[in-house]
């Protein structure tokens, strides 16, 4: 669900119409609902039933303190891959003992940082890094609790750039090296194993790779228990899907929760889950404004004010975006081929091919649906095109979350060389 629709022919966001937003902020402008934020956690939760849960909101997905302190206010924790996230999350108002802190490539000073902040868990994704965090507890005179991130060899996933479960993938251990990993770390000072971990890969809409590598990860739980290791927590990741295309049918959550209690709800475990894109996507888009229509080739070109560098998910995973005039068109039944399109200078800053649109002028607004994930927080300043802002909706209420960036702001982390006078 999404909590952005046409009334008198007018696109809202809950009760604020963008084009007031849009003429106040200037475009590209990144918004976002409270409200679809709100229900998508809310639904997520209640799918789990009375399971024994703990929600991470994978704050990758948006970075936005406005959007984290949201769901915070629901009881949410916070899956973060990086020292920053960390931050941005306890900013947000995360408490420490809420973070999970995951990723496959921690540098020491990240770990150090985690540690002396009290996060709730580490996730462990190799040997070197389970030693390495045991010595700098240890040094700390802390006892970091972790969880071993197992690589089931089940894939899962939208598209292969967003699959992390096979095998061949980067992430996590085999089951034979987690099961020796969670022995030594038993046996470690400044360390104590409380679970395992998994995560397949993300927009999953058919959960049978799920209940695969949940049941697998179930069976190493009891191979753990049976050597007499204590297992009081599974972080089962996230990766359900987001609707993009509203034709498409979303996960059935009801069915996920079953599924899920089915699977490992007899094991006596804390459960934890790390959706983000699910819970963020439908609740943001990124209103952009014409530039010009033009004919290339025998095809219609409409030529927008944002571009890859705002929004790089179609040129990278040649995602789909729904776009929608925020002034519905008086013929707005009548489509004709369009080619939408940024004024970045790459062929590859293109939105959509040849999509059936109605006219849209040099001036008027566009909406890309469904950018609330993996939008503003992939944004990029390539061209020298300053950050867009973002806002956050509230019923009737409003309010500027992040400021456009400035040219001055752009250029002022960076210095020249005394050899070339140092100029400002």
């Amino acid at each position: 669900m999404r909590f952005f629709d046409y009334r008198d022919g007018a696109l809202y966001a809950e009760d604020v119409p963008l084009a007031d937003i849009a003429e106040a902020v200037g475009t590209p402008v990144y918004v976002y609902s409270r409200a679809t934020l709100e229900h998508h956690y809310r639904v997520f939760k209640a799918a789990m039933g009375d399971l024994p849960v703990h929600i991470c909101y994978a704050v990758k997905a948006n970075t936005n303190r406005a959007v984290i302190a949201t769901l915070a206010a629901l009881g949410a924790g916070a899956d973060t891959v990086s020292e920053g996230e960390i931050r941005r999350a306890l900013h947000a108002g995360v408490p420490p003992e809420g973070i999970v802190f995951a990723g496959v490539g921690k540098t020491d000073q990240e770990l150090a940082y985690a540690i002396s902040v009290g996060v709730r868990q580490i996730n462990i994704e190799s040997a070197s890094e389970l030693n390495r965090i045991a010595k700098l507890a240890e040094q700390m005179g802390k006892v970091q609790h972790v969880c071993i991130r197992v690589n089931p060899d089940v894939g899962a996933g939208g598209h292969a750039k967003i699959t992390t479960g096979k095998a061949d993938n980067k992430f996590g251990v085999s089951f034979e090296l987690a099961e020796e990993l969670y022995g030594l770390a038993d046996g470690l000072p400044g360390v104590e194993p409380v679970g395992l971990s998994v995560h397949i890969g993300s927009q999953i809409i058919d959960f049978a790779p799920m209940e695969k590598a949940y049941q697998k990860l179930a069976d190493c739980v009891l191979r753990l228990r049976a050597r007499g290791l204590k297992v009081t927590r599974l972080d089962l990741g996230g990766g359900l899907a987001a609707t993009y295309d509203e034709t498409v049918k979303g996960p059935d959550l009801a069915a996920y929760g079953a599924m899920v209690q089915r699977v490992v709800g007899h094991l006596d475990v804390e459960l934890e889950f790390e959706p983000g894109r699910m819970i963020a996507a439908n609740a943001g888009v990124l209103v952009s404004r014409a530039i010009v229509t033009k004919d290339n080739g025998g095809k219609s070109f409409l030529v927008v004010d944002a571009a890859m560098n705002d929004l790089i998910r179609p040129a990278l995973y040649e995602a789909y975006h729904q776009m929608l005039p925020v002034k519905k068109a008086d013929d707005h039944d009548n489509l004709a081929p369009l080619d939408v399109v940024g004024p970045v200078c790459e062929t590859g800053d293109t939105f959509a091919e040849q999509r059936p649109m109605p006219a849209i002028a040099a001036g008027e607004l566009l909406a890309f649906m469904s950018t609330g994930a993996y939008g503003f927080a992939m944004a990029s300043t390539y061209n020298s095109r300053p950050l867009a802002a973002e806002v956050m909706v509230s019923g009737d209420q409003w309010q500027v979350v992040r400021p456009r960036q400035t040219y001055e702001e752009m250029f002022g982390m960076e210095t020249l060389p005394d050899w070339l006078g140092n100029k400002t």
